[in-house]
């Protein structure tokens, strides 16, 4: 079937520049502080193809086209190609000053596809890149995401304005009738809302019958403070259509409305790309992504917005700054790919990013010192996390993502074919890991200090000693030291943003500290529930309360209530309660490892290549394998029943498990 194509990673700039350019705050344009990549104007597009009848072809173009045919052009062309039988070179250039220049052929033997070669500078060629694109009027340039309308739950009279509740957070056009002159004050609770001096999106408009907003926003609550013969009919909701395809119930009402709304809060930032909130930001930040990614692997597992976020998060050559400025984002953007082979088995994409990934490589190895850590630039944001930490010299979980980060570069360049280099990388990784243990292992606290562990002044964060648990740097001994130093001791400065809260609860899991971790969620994420949230935040301190829950950024309502990094437990639930990771890339192999001490539960996690399922009920554990790959069960002292229905006939065993057992099916 014939697609609209065009020279790849161009469709990404295109929907980047739309996303970077797109915040405003109380009706003020605010700027990324990076570099927006702009679309090349010229693409050639090029097929060689041969064919023992004559061809005609209708050639449609998204801007100004010419036409080559074998190195001739073919001048006064009126788009229908028509050739005698025989082997052709058929180049078409097409310039677009405005959008995304875009080439649709529909025909047998020159159908526009991924067959099809682009170049935005000659003799410089990539395989074409397409999408969902495969109606002629249907262009890249006009994707849009997809509206539903919906209606107000509650309408108040508040004051001389009307307050109106659309039931849980959106991200949405308004639909308003009437006339008249307006000011549209927009809140994620009611608070916000109602304070028009200082909610953060608020429009001014003109109705005259009826009128849909040129923006989308982030709201629950809408007010309208000298509404006049204006009234909000309804909102637009924006989305990008996506299937959950994972699933997860047990018997605990609080841990399912967390994941419904865990769910919901993934969704609404999965648009474009991967979003880090939709009210304030809106933008794409590499260390959000890098969480949105592993969420979507339990649950949608939509791979075409994970390869188009890290494409926009890459940008273009030369590179002048770390992906949003920051150190640690970029060391999240090489892991993330890493993470994306194992759950996609997919080397077909790491091959076609494997160069800029090498540049990108070389500009972090340019920033290193003699002990391979990487040196913060004047420009440089170390950011870590939302917290009262100093990120000045040398700074432990950098270094240890670094680490991560160069052994995934080695193994990327295993899988696509590059053995030099990745011996190369494997030997830097080494060195980098080999330093930070020797930089900041204290034998005196039992675990990675933030700082130097020789600093007189050095203190105890949890955040390198999450990632030296979650990366496997970590023998049984010296893990037990940083759960027992570490995760259980609350002298150590708390964690209050989901964002790292997820990557510890991770930890925990691996230390196998499964109890803990479910009463946490609860206790956290069902505390922001507690208090109205329909999604989940970018922090929570319970220690806070009222409307100064709010607060952030020195703003009374900076806090976004729609934050993708709040969303993780849905990964948690599907990784470790029903206990399903892969243990091979794209789930040729995999474990169930299912938590038998929370009482019942059961869901459902998505692979490439059709689900897996895990039922645990009183004593027994059915799992249903819907994948061509074999995986391993691993009980203990629990019956289990295991289902392949893949096999000559259903396999069903039942069992009694005295110790830890391992089954194979």
């Amino acid at each position: 079937m014939a697609q609209w194509i065009w020279h790849l990673g161009e469709f990404e700039m295109l929907l980047g520049q739309r996303v970077w350019l797109s915040r405003y705050e109380r009706q003020a344009y605010v700027a990324p502080p990076w570099r927006v990549e702009p679309v090349w104007p010229v693409v050639w597009f090029e097929k060689t193809v041969e064919s023992c009848v004559p061809l005609s072809a209708r050639v449609i173009a998204d801007g100004e086209m010419t036409v080559q045919v074998n190195g001739q052009h073919q001048y006064h062309f009126n788009g229908l190609l028509s050739l005698p039988a025989g082997t052709y070179r058929i180049t078409v250039t097409v310039v677009n000053r405005l959008t995304l220049p875009a080439l649709f052929i529909d025909h047998p033997v020159l159908a526009t596809d991924s067959s099809w070669r682009t170049s935005c500078i000659p003799r410089e060629w990539k395989a074409a890149a397409c999408w969902q694109f495969d109606d002629p009027a249907n262009t890249p340039s006009s994707f849009k995401l997809a509206t539903r309308p919906v209606t107000p739950v509650a309408i108040e009279a508040v004051g001389s304005g009307k307050l109106y509740d659309f039931g849980r957070e959106l991200m949405a056009f308004l639909c308003l009738e009437g006339s008249g002159d307006i000011v549209i004050a927009y809140g994620e609770s009611r608070e916000e809302a109602l304070d028009t001096e200082f909610c953060e999106l608020y429009d001014t408009v003109s109705v005259d019958g009826r009128l849909t907003t040129e923006f989308t926003r982030a709201f629950r609550y809408v007010y309208l403070p000298e509404p006049g013969a204006v009234t909000v009919v309804s909102a637009l909701y924006q989305y990008l259509p996506m299937e959950n395809r994972g699933a997860f119930r047990c018997d605990n009402d609080l841990i399912n409305r967390i994941y419904d709304t865990a769910i919901y809060t993934l969704h609404l930032n999965s648009r474009e790309f991967f979003f880090d909130g939709i009210k304030r930001d809106r933008w794409v930040w590499s260390g959000d992504a890098a969480q949105s990614y592993l969420l979507n692997y339990y649950s949608f597992f939509d791979i075409a917005i994970c390869k188009r976020t890290m494409r926009l998060l890459r940008g273009k050559n030369p590179i002048p700054t770390h992906i949003n400025t920051i150190q640690d984002y970029t060391c999240y953007w090489f892991i993330s790919l890493l993470d994306y082979h194992q759950y996609t088995g997919d080397c077909d994409f790491l091959e076609s990013l494997y160069y800029d990934a090498r540049l990108l490589m070389e500009y972090c190895e340019a920033r290193t010192d003699s002990r391979g850590f990487l040196n913060a630039q004047p420009g440089d944001w170390v950011f870590v996390d939302w917290a009262p930490i100093d990120n000045r010299g040398d700074v432990a979980v950098i270094q240890l993502l670094y680490a991560r980060a160069l052994e995934s570069m080695a193994r990327m360049a295993n899988l696509t074919g590059h053995a030099e280099d990745a011996a190369r990388y494997w030997a830097a990784h080494e060195k980098t890991l080999d330093n930070c243990f020797a930089t900041f292992w204290s034998d005196h606290f039992g675990c990675f200090t933030h700082g130097p562990a020789q600093d007189p002044n050095a203190v105890v964060t949890r955040y390198p000693n999450i990632f030296a648990v979650l990366f496997g740097y970590l023998d049984d001994s010296h893990r037990l030291l940083v759960a027992r130093h570490v995760f259980s001791n609350s002298a150590v400065l708390p964690i209050t943003t989901p964002y790292m809260q997820f990557y510890e609860l991770m930890a925990l899991c691996e230390c196998g500290m499964l109890g803990p971790v479910w009463d946490f969620m609860q206790e956290y994420w069902g505390g922001m529930l507690e208090l109205g949230a329909t999604s989940f935040w970018e922090a929570y301190d319970p220690a806070v309360d009222g409307a100064a829950q709010y607060a952030m950024y020195e703003r009374p309502y900076g806090k976004s209530l729609c934050h993708a990094w709040g969303a993780g437990p849905v990964m948690l639930l599907g990784k470790y309660f029903l206990g399903v990771r892969p243990t091979a890339p794209g789930y040729e192999a995999f474990e169930v490892k299912p938590c038998v001490t929370v009482g019942s539960l059961s869901g459902t996690v998505p692979t490439p290549q059709g689900s897996i399922s895990v039922t645990v009920d009183g004593d027994f554990i059915t799992v249903v394998n819907q994948t061509p790959g074999s995986g391993v069960l691993l009980l203990q002292d629990h019956h289990a029943q295991v289902i392949q229905p893949f096999s000559t006939k259903q396999l069903y065993i039942h069992f009694m498990c005295p110790n830890a057992y391992e089954l194979n099916f």
